[in-house]
């Protein structure tokens, strides 16, 4: 992994803050003023893709967030002891939402120094922040710093109880050679809990879709206005699941929602995955 700087990607959180906020997924405290912003900027692009396409950015974000949510909440039920880390928060309403709901579950959002910060204080200014919900530093790139994973493990949770990590709308920011160590990191840190939990949305290689020039053109469009090297993973499901195997996971679920969602299919095929592993 050779920049550790992702901060660029940071606009991404205002956007999707905003479509959770839209649909009732949040607080308004979440919207930002730049998410409104982006919201309006990206309507046009949006109803194009949706007519020609028939996905869009929005239609791909709820699409992830409901299984991840779905996901989480039977994990939660099956482990009543579960804690849960999420990383690369941004602004997420995920934790303040879990927070209410199962006050009991440990809750952490984790994210960069200045994301974190605002994250800490939107959280503040709801009175969500409480013994069994904080923020804290994590950069997934570095090692043997205060701000690596693993001491964010060490610092934070209970080795004793179960243990699930969420990230949603990251890994694609990275090539996959660059996010597979992290994944390694990941399960060999999740080894040290009696249960270790990983989920993740991935946006797949849809290069049977029968709109994929249109579709790369939307993700090159992205790499510019992000300035990241945003790139898509997988074209089987049987790859990601070989791809999390080598990188010490023992089992991997991968959930398509044009199947598990009850709405109607995306034309050409869903656009997004979700995946869940275990170690």
């Amino acid at each position: 992994m050779k920049n550790n700087d992702t901060s660029s990607i940071s606009f991404t959180a205002h956007y999707t803050g905003y479509v959770w906020y839209k649909n009732r997924l949040s607080h308004q405290a979440f919207a930002t003023k730049q998410g409104f912003a982006y919201y309006q900027l990206l309507k046009p692009i949006e109803v194009l893709a949706k007519g020609v396409i028939g996905s869009d950015i929005k239609t791909t974000l709820l699409q992830r967030h409901q299984l991840l949510d779905r996901e989480l909440t039977q994990l939660i039920h099956q482990h009543p002891d579960l804690q849960v880390l999420e990383l690369a928060c941004g602004l997420s309403p995920r934790g303040w939402r879990i927070n209410k709901k199962y006050p009991y579950i440990h809750y952490v959002e984790a994210d960069l120094q200045g994301m974190a910060e605002q994250k800490h204080q939107l959280l503040n200014k709801l009175s969500a922040i409480n013994p069994t919900h904080k923020v804290s530093v994590c950069n997934i790139l570095v090692q043997d710093n205060p701000d690596s994973l693993e001491s964010l493990l060490q610092r934070e949770f209970n080795p004793n109880k179960p243990l699930v990590v969420i990230t949603e709308g990251l890994v694609n920011y990275f090539k996959l050679d660059d996010i597979m160590p992290f994944w390694s990191r990941l399960a060999q840190a999740l080894k040290a809990f009696p249960a270790g939990f990983y989920l993740t949305d991935v946006y797949p290689k849809v290069t049977q879709h029968r709109f994929y020039h249109w579709i790369q053109f939307a993700n090159k469009t992205l790499k510019v206005s992000s300035r990241s090297s945003f790139s898509m993973h997988f074209e089987q499901t049987d790859e990601a699941a070989l791809c999390f195997k080598a990188c010490g996971f023992q089992q991997t679920t991968v959930f398509n929602p044009d199947i598990e969602l009850n709405e109607r299919p995306t034309k050409g095929g869903a656009l997004v995955w979700v995946l869940r592993a275990e170690v």
